[in-house]
């Protein structure tokens, strides 16, 4: 380039660092494309599987895996814990939060402004369908959050390193990152925890998966 003088070169230096940059542009937006269709793919093929489950599976299931979290020693040094509420074919938590309620105190979500907000909870009696027709307090009673000690996390989809798959909103992710203290638990049934999931720079892991099957450390 230099043979062709200064300002030659330089024409073709910017030129060529214009197309480089395009070129890059390019690259970015695909692999983007090619990771959302990715999770999706994997999104909707776990979600159909999980929705061909009936009632009495799910609650089958459902109590076994209480039976490991309610063994695992996080969970029972935890003082203050934060369940999901859960609905349709989730891993079904209304048993797991009315045993929680004799010797724990618990916290559940309550959506407001696009936002998970902790509100405790006395009796789950007390609690109405709110946004999404998910069981959520009318009135929160607010809570610290240094003060809670685990959260447990839905997912549609989980990996072995405790990346996760949720409904898109990102309300837990959020959420999360503002008790980096608490243990982060996912429940999930068994076949919800693949080897390998695309991740994202803004997402949260789980620590544990607990399933019917056993526990997984992530």
């Amino acid at each position: 380039l230099a043979s062709l003088g200064a300002g030659t070169a330089d024409l073709i230096g910017r030129d060529w660092s214009k197309k480089i940059s395009h070129n890059t542009k390019r690259c970015v937006k695909f692999f983007q494309w090619w990771h959302f269709q990715m999770k999706n793919q994997i999104k909707e093929l776990i979600l159909k599987k999980r929705n061909s489950l009936s009632t009495e599976e799910i609650i089958e299931k459902s109590k076994r895996i209480q039976h490991n979290l309610f063994n695992l020693e996080q969970y029972k040094k935890s003082k203050t814990i934060m369940f999901f509420v859960s609905f349709n074919t989730e891993v079904h938590t209304h048993d797991m939060i009315k045993t929680a309620l004799k010797s724990k105190t618990v916290v559940v979500p309550k959506v407001s402004h696009n936002e998970i907000e902790q509100s405790l909870i006395i009796d789950f009696d007390n609690l109405i369908a709110g946004k999404f027709g998910i069981l959520e307090p009318i009135e929160i009673m607010k809570i610290a959050y240094k003060n809670i000690d685990l959260v447990l996390v839905p997912g549609i989809v989980f990996d072995k390193e405790g990346h996760r798959i949720g409904y898109g909103f990102g309300y837990y992710d959020k959420f999360l990152r503002k008790v980096p203290k608490a243990i982060k638990i996912g429940l999930a049934f068994d076949f919800q925890v693949i080897d390998k999931i695309p991740k994202e720079m803004h997402d949260v892991p789980v620590d544990v998966i607990v399933t019917e099957e056993g526990v997984i450390n992530c």
